[in-house]
């Protein structure tokens, strides 16, 4: 019998109900801090204005309901996992649940555009360039 990694992954991509304004996402956060904290949940939330990619860690269930959660708020259109597997170490230990807005949005058009472990990548690449608030 092989052991589960200790962690999963999920990343996924969305857009903002029209609707709303800009200035909602930063309660959306607020709000996600404090639980995904109880559900020992990390991760980052990326916002350029209209588009979300937000990258979710932690136990298996707990982001799959997280996951499951988001896929059903109206505040969230277009909903897509671009990639969800395994993961053997915490990438976000810094923080819980970090916000950064993307300068513009072409850095996050670029990340929509692509699919699986391609779009994590270039996501993660991209990090070093995030003003993060955490």
């Amino acid at each position: 019998m092989t052991e589960q990694p200790p962690f999963h992954e999920i990343f996924y991509c969305s857009v903002l109900a029209q609707d709303l304004p800009g200035t909602a996402v930063g309660a959306i956060v607020s709000q996600a801090r404090a639980r995904n904290a109880r559900q020992n949940i990390t991760g980052l939330l990326v916002f350029d204005g209209m588009r979300f990619c937000q990258h979710l860690e932690g136990p298996r269930d707990a982001v799959q309901a997280l996951m499951r959660r988001i896929e059903r708020d109206p505040r969230h259109l277009d909903v897509r996992v671009v990639y969800e597997g395994p993961l053997q170490a915490r990438r976000y230990s810094g923080f819980g649940m970090g916000l950064a807005e993307s300068e513009g949005p072409d850095l996050m058009a670029g990340v929509h555009a692509l699919e699986g472990e391609a779009a994590l990548k270039h996501f993660l690449a991209l990090r070093s360039s995030f003003d993060i608030n955490g």
